[in-house]
């Protein structure tokens, strides 16, 4: 894995190493880092978009790197908005109550800095290849930062679609980040003071374009980086009025700042690794709040943070507010964590904390298939037990599953998961692959158990995790894989779903070896105490072919109208010794009436193509359907009645970076159709595209 400060030399475009400082050896006179050359882009494909305050550098951009204004950029002049829209409201969520003693609800949050790709070039809307961070430990987490930016690119980056749209189905407010690099990586005051200018009449031009930036694309608001070094105290105090600009004309819209600690109030840099008397007045002055939470630097103490706790409190802030940095880029779970200084096991939590590039989970990696790194993942946010109710004994990494409560957004009916993690080999519909080809696009990931995996069994523990061998819907399904010697049980969502007494519970599910029993479990109380187990009440379901090898068990819950259900699990209980191979594909949970079909998208048309030697890139776009949509699907409708998967998004228009032409076909036939929250389709619009 390169280091921070490797990437840097090498042009990385995300400009990340800065946030540790520049190394003496690079400190003085180093050259501005610049990005290899790299293949020109499709003409048509969107990407992230990211700005230069105003001015631009000097000199000409690499290939493929634009260089922008934010000052000139308006949501109408934008080709890409309708791509980089993102649709999915930030989600309600509650902590239910947690399986480990030691998770607290209330005290410490995590945040994380997460660099999803380099800043040009970044995909609006996914891309070809399975080989991609998605995460999914959203139950965690309290904010994330779309870390990047640079100064041979651009130092404000926008986050795309999917990752706002996933992130906000779990609950998870997505910033976007203002990263203005130190001088040793290519830093220039100059946009510092472009950032913080006034017009004639004392406003903040770019604070109003932040603020409109992020409402036009739907996010949450920005990670501000100031560490270009040179500056006086009276920048400091323009900065500091920025702020509070950018927070008033952001906060009836519900954006949030969080403040990164590098300039403090004498306008030079200097990382204080805390909150004090020279940084404070970034986080809270005299007139109240600037920042609603700070980043403090990786160069924190036990004392410092304590320090930094109280100086909050006395402030009349929340010591959580601020986020104690964890550098886990260049060792993940091998970093060394003074996690007694942040959150002791024996007394209330010091402060939050925020990861530093935890997609090291993939980095790292020799073997990148999405189960390789779901595992890895699975482990940093777990531990390595890979059950957060009985975690291995702590050695130096502290999993987050051990110190905080998780969270869920599953409130409200209908509910439904099919384990699609947003990345896959295929796709998958009904148990039939539709594509072939590698993909990924977050926004199309489910809302998956928050606690992975918490395993009851008298015997060995099988082996639970997500699979991309076999899918009912989307790129992956739950596997399961062992020698059980009684009932497993697998607990699943944590809900606070009101059931209306005529609840109905469905799995699809396969047995691929040996022989099981299938059980669903409902809760209808929480533990009374953390660390204790669920009280399911177990219901048989009555099965029947899905088809392919899958199963469809269904069971009505018996329940009076306004009983609360809590958590579902599934219990498979082996018939037999033999090895068992079992696969959950989906699980839903609704009234028990006629389901409805969405109604369907209209007006889909070709917005934009480029045609060559039989292959098209096509820009696609289409009226949003009536009536509530969880995501639209695009399909190709070949020549001999077949259908084939090209992309699905959460907005209404989809870029298609290679449509083959099939023969002699005049015409690539297109469909879009609307899939609700039970993955129920609607009706299809349609359009063609001559080839010739």
């Amino acid at each position: 894995m390169p280091t921070r400060r490797g990437l840097l030399a090498a042009g990385a475009a995300t400009g990340a190493a800065a946030l540790l400082g520049p190394t003496p050896a690079r400190a003085a006179g180093a050259p501005a880092p610049v990005t290899p050359a790299a293949p020109t882009p499709p003409a048509l494909a969107p990407y992230a978009s990211y700005w230069f305050p105003d001015t631009l550098p000097e000199g000409v951009p690499a290939p493929a790197v634009t260089w922008r204004s934010l000052k000139r950029w308006t949501p109408e002049s934008d080709p890409d908005l309708a791509h980089n829209t993102a649709s999915v409201p930030l989600a309600a969520r509650f902590a239910p109550v947690p399986p480990n003693p030691d998770a607290r609800a209330g005290q410490a949050r995590i945040a994380s800095l997460v660099s999803f790709a380099p800043t040009a070039g970044n995909p609006s809307q996914g891309s070809a290849t399975a080989d991609y961070y998605a995460l999914t430990h959203w139950a965690y987490l309290d904010e994330l930062v779309f870390w990047g930016g640079s100064a041979s690119e651009g130092v404000v980056l926008a986050p795309n679609a999917p990752v706002v749209d996933a992130a906000h189905r779990n609950g998870v407010p997505v910033l976007g980040s203002v990263f203005l690099p130190p001088v040793a990586y290519g830093g220039d005051l100059r946009w510092t003071r472009d950032l913080v200018q006034r017009d004639p009449l004392g406003r903040f031009p770019i604070a109003a374009k932040l603020v409109q930036v992020a409402r036009a694309y739907g996010f949450d608001g920005w990670f501000v980086n100031a560490e270009t070094d040179g500056g006086d105290s009276v920048l400091a105090t323009r900065m500091r009025q920025f702020l509070r600009a950018l927070r008033a004309a952001g906060e009836p819209y519900g954006l949030r700042i969080t403040w990164y600690d590098a300039m403090n109030s004498t306008g030079s840099v200097g990382w204080q690794g805390e909150l004090n008397a020279l940084n404070q007045e970034f986080f809270e002055d005299r007139a109240g709040r600037v920042a609603d939470t700070m980043f403090v630097d990786f160069r924190w103490t036990a004392r410092s943070l304590a320090a930094s706790g109280a100086l909050a409190e006395r402030l009349g802030r929340s010591r959580h507010e601020l986020w104690a940095a964890v550098d886990t880029e260049s060792r993940g779970w091998d970093a060394s964590v003074d996690w007694d200084a942040i959150v002791p096991r024996g007394r209330d939590h010091v402060v939050s904390y925020g990861f530093y590039r935890p997609e090291w989970t993939l980095g790292h990696l020799s073997d990148r298939s999405p189960g390789a790194f779901h595992q890895a993942d699975d482990r940093f946010w777990t531990g390595e037990s890979l059950d957060p109710a009985r975690p291995a004994p702590e050695a130096h990494w502290r999993a987050p599953a051990t110190a905080v409560a998780d969270r869920s957004t599953v409130l409200a009916l209908p509910f439904a998961c099919a384990f699609n993690t947003g990345h896959g080999l295929r796709w998958y519909e009904d148990g039939k692959v539709t594509s072939d080809a590698p993909w990924n696009h977050l926004g199309l990931q489910d809302r998956l158990p928050g606690r992975r995996w918490v395993v009851e069994t008298a015997g060995q523990r099988p082996s639970v995790t997500l699979d991309f061998a076999d899918a009912w819907r989307g790129g992956s399904s739950l596997l399961v894989v062992g020698r059980p010697a009684g009932p497993v049980v697998i607990g699943l969502h944590s809900t606070r779903l009101p059931l209306s007494g005529a609840t109905a519970v469905e799995l699809v599910h396969a047995t691929e070896a040996g022989t099981v029993a299938v059980e669903v479990g409902i809760a209808l109380r929480e533990p009374a105490a953390p660390g204790e187990p669920l009280p399911y009440t177990w219901l048989k379901a009555a099965t029947r072919s899905a088809g392919r090898g899958w199963l469809r068990a269904r069971a009505v819950l018996d329940a009076t109208r306004g009983t609360t259900a809590y958590a579902f699990a599934v219990r498979i209980t082996p018939r037999g010794t033999t090895p068992v191979r079992w696969r959950l594909g989906a699980l839903s949970v609704r009234d028990a009436t006629a389901q409805r079909r969405p109604a369907a998208p209209s007006a889909l048309r070709v917005d934009a193509s480029a045609r060559r030697e039989g292959t098209a890139e096509v820009r696609l776009s289409w009226h949003r359907a009536a009536g509530p949509v969880r995501h639209y699907e695009v399909h190709r409708c070949l020549p001999d009645g077949t259908r084939r998967f090209l992309g699905g998004t959460c907005g209404t228009a989809l870029y298609l970076p290679a449509v083959i032409r099939s023969g002699a076909e005049p015409a690539a036939a297109f469909e879009v159709r609307a899939v609700d929250e039970l993955y129920a389709c609607s009706g299809a619009a349609r359009t063609t595209l001559g080839w010739t």
